[in-house]
């Protein structure tokens, strides 16, 4: 009993260290993984991937709507109460003008048929067979949609979750240092050699950077939560960033992109577009193919069972059985025009679908261009931003020195120390234009197709 006891206590313990070591819901990602992660488990992302599957799903449904359908029934009737049939008198014999009440057949009857349909021609089934490619290309290209907009969702939260951390680390450091200036002044004003409003311009700064401290972890937190969402996690799941936002600017600090062209035609705004306008011409072809005859063929065979009791699996059951081979052809002949006026409805909206297109492929242009220039744009800003950081930096150590040796005011300390709170929020929001400009980019110039296996 004893030894049970401790083997028992030895085995939780393991779990339970085992647990510290890796414990549940935690995650640790770099941008690579965290992408790689949320492509497979976003929301979006796996609810358009089981698009694709519908998409296969519909269309083996439409190419075995031309395939032999085969179809089955059993009947069984028990008459508790046979119908009655009066017929006249006189042929038994009897008094002309009277009927006698008979009843004809059995009690109880057994029957099945089997049935083979078959399609042989029908213009709409060829057209549908044919829009079963396009409408799983349209699934395909919606897919790579989803997953470009997961992408650019996941590097925009990831870079947010890193700017509000990095903000949170700055607020800090500047508290800290502010907080020492303030104690130092303190301490010369109660020596007399400073000024009450020297030590109230410092606290009014330090107030108002803890109140920005609180903020700024309060939206960390929310960050986080926001990048567990967009990667399909739990809200509350413990993530860990394994990159830092500088780093991450430099690695997405690509001056080659400015110069990259791709054909519109391999955009996916325009694939998507396109796989309308052929949608759209199917639906054409489809309205006018209803105007075309249909033919359908079929075989029936069935056995028809009879019995004033419950015999029919008895082997002496007599059954009877019988057979048809049939043709139906359909021809349409008159609408009074609704076919006509249907087709004309279905070109106006090819027509409309060929202008969309157009317009896309000028939009698409114009989006290129436009990224093109938010992102060397953000190139630029980000150099822009790191030098006034560094003059900011250097002029709110002047300053500083300058206010300790009496030589400049509190009120101009306070400035220079507002501008390079100012430029350490630009510079940080600088490397994250640089990620976002980028992926945007990126996007538009992807020409990359889904690649689905077919399970």
């Amino acid at each position: 009993m004893k030894f049970n006891i401790l083997v028992s206590a030895l085995f939780f313990s393991a779990m339970l260290w085992a647990q510290e070591q890796n414990p549940p819901n935690s995650y640790s990602f770099s941008l690579e993984e965290a992408i790689a992660f949320g492509l497979k488990n976003n929301y979006s992302s796996q609810i358009s991937e089981k698009e694709v599957d519908k998409a296969y799903k519909q269309k083996w449904e439409i190419i075995a709507q031309g395939l032999p359908q085969i179809s089955g029934m059993v009947d069984y009737q028990n008459l508790l109460k046979q119908p009655v049939t009066l017929l006249p008198a006189e042929i038994t014999g009897g008094e002309p003008g009277t009927f006698i009440p008979v009843r004809f057949g059995t009690q109880q009857n057994l029957g099945g048929t089997a049935t083979w349909d078959q399609l042989i021609f029908d213009g709409s089934y060829i057209v549908g067979v044919q829009s079963a490619k396009t409408l799983l290309q349209i699934s395909k290209n919606a897919k790579t949609k989803t997953n470009q907009e997961v992408k650019a969702a996941i590097i925009n939260a990831y870079g947010n979750v890193l700017l509000a951390a990095e903000s949170v680390q700055i607020l800090q450091k500047n508290i800290e240092v502010l907080d020492k200036n303030f104690r130092d002044t303190q301490k010369i004003f109660e020596n007399g050699l400073a000024e009450e409003e020297d030590v109230e311009q410092l606290q009014i700064t330090l107030l108002g950077l803890k109140n920005n401290l609180n903020r700024s972890t309060r939206l960390c937190e929310i960050s986080v939560e926001m990048l567990n969402l967009t990667l399909g996690l739990p809200v509350q799941t413990q993530t860990t960033l394994t990159q830092n936002l500088d780093d991450l600017a430099l690695q997405y600090f690509d001056l080659a992109l400015l110069v990259k062209e791709i054909p519109v035609e391999d955009n996916i705004d325009y694939r998507i577009s396109e796989n309308r306008a052929e949608a759209a011409r199917i639906y054409v072809r489809l309205e006018k193919s209803k105007a075309l005859p249909s033919l359908t063929g079929f075989v029936n065979y069935g056995f028809q069972g009879y019995s004033e009791s419950f015999t029919f699996f008895s082997k002496d059951q007599e059954y009877f059985t019988q057979s048809i081979l049939g043709i139906s052809l359909n021809i349409p002949i008159f609408s009074s025009g609704m076919r006509g006026a249907k087709t004309q409805q279905k070109k106006i909206e090819y027509d409309q679908a060929l202008l969309q297109l157009k317009e896309t492929e000028n939009m698409v242009r114009l989006q290129i261009n436009s990224a093109k220039n938010d992102y060397g744009y953000s190139l630029e800003n980000y150099q822009t931003q790191k030098q006034n950081l560094q003059l900011a930096e250097r002029i709110e150590n002047k300053n500083q020195i300058k206010f300790f040796e009496g030589l400049a005011s509190s009120f101009e300390l306070s400035e220079a120390q507002r501008q390079l709170y100012a430029a350490q929020q630009d510079f940080l929001q600088a490397m994250l234009d640089v990620i976002t400009t980028k992926v945007a980019l990126e996007n538009l110039l992807d020409t990359s197709k889904y690649n689905y296996k077919n399970p």
